[in-house]
């Protein structure tokens, strides 16, 4: 018998249709090879863009706590940049319901198809192990959109955050959740599961909206939704995130910050937009970091509780830190 190490794993190339093992069909990395793929992106890498490689103790145990109860991570799905510290430090964002979405957002290297209605009902459970095994006293819960599921996942939602709760009763969950196609009722579902953050992200300015966001998802919607959330739950923080380096200015960032006072948000993060692939958009700029702490300026001025901005952050990047005052530590 041969030695199971010896069997080729195989590669599916970006862009190209693969068979998950659940049965449905996908598309590798979400987006398709299109007439704009390959597009060069804007000089080099600069400096202040390049990370260490993932090792280390803490970050092999908790890629081994993933794997062992079946849980897929947005760390791992989306390529994020911050892996390695996160994972070291002993913390994830456990992403819910699968790793393929139903859309096809030209930002986002998540594989994309139609589940067909399937969920891992062991996943609350295993959810809560995990942030058990970890010690966690704040998790991230987020996800790919659902919309094979009449509510869009938000019962799944809530179920994984009450079993959380019940077996870690001190552990704060934040939750990043798909716009369950703008229904209310299902929001408010997920609101009040035992939540102490809800975000839903904004991804960019509202000219960009498309093409960088799935048709399906809109710039108002996602307002709506953080409004919504805001007068049912005032006890509850709201969040979004942008993406920078897609061609906004700096005249729409203001904008787009102004419309999100305007709903009462409390916490926005802002971050640099690196493309996962060739099939995705290219990158129009490199924002510095001095401008990055200049937009982190204006929304204080504008009165959010808190701006969290940088290169490398991202929605979930030291989420349980926002509040300090001090960009979540990054310049300490």
């Amino acid at each position: 018998m041969s030695d199971s190490k010896d069997i080729p794993i195989k590669v599916i190339p970006s862009g190209k249709k693969f068979e998950t093992e659940h049965g449905f069909s996908a598309i590798k990395d979400g987006v398709k090879k299109h007439a704009s793929s390959g597009k060069k992106m804007v000089g080099g890498k600069p400096d202040w863009l390049k990370v260490k490689l993932p090792n280390g103790k803490g970050y092999q145990d908790v890629k081994a706590n993933v794997r062992s109860n079946k849980l897929s991570t947005v760390c791992e799905e989306s390529k994020c940049p911050n892996i390695g510290e996160c994972w070291t430090a002993g913390t994830a964002t456990i992403m819910l319901m699968g790793a393929v979405c139903t859309r096809a957002c030209r930002f986002c290297s998540v594989d994309t198809g139609n589940p067909k209605g399937w969920l891992d009902n062991k996943e609350p459970e295993n959810s809560a192990e995990s942030v058990r095994l970890m010690g966690l006293k704040y998790i991230v819960f987020t996800s790919v959109d659902r919309d094979d599921l009449e509510d869009g996942g938000a019962h799944h939602y809530a179920e994984c955050v009450k079993a959380v709760k019940r077996v870690n009763p001190e552990t704060n969950v934040e939750v990043l959740t798909p716009d369950f196609k703008g229904d209310l009722n299902a929001l408010e579902e997920v609101l009040d599961s035992g939540i102490v953050v809800f975000a839903q992200n904004v991804e960019t300015v509202k000219r960009l909206t498309h093409p960088v966001r799935d048709p399906r998802a809109s710039y108002e919607t996602t307002l709506n939704l953080l409004q919504h959330a805001k007068r049912y739950r005032p006890d509850i923080l709201t969040k979004t995130s942008l993406m920078l380096g897609l061609g906004e200015t700096d005249e729409e960032i203001l904008e787009t910050m102004k419309d999100l006072r305007e709903i009462n948000l409390d916490i926005v993060t802002l971050g640099q937009y690196l493309r996962p692939t060739i099939n995705h958009l290219a990158i129009e700029r490199y924002v510095k970091p001095e401008e990055f702490d200049r937009y982190r300026q204006w929304g204080l001025e504008l009165g959010f509780k808190e701006v969290v901005a940088g290169p490398f952050v991202r929605s979930s990047y030291r989420a349980e830190r926002a509040l300090e005052g001090n960009n979540a530590g990054i310049s300490n």
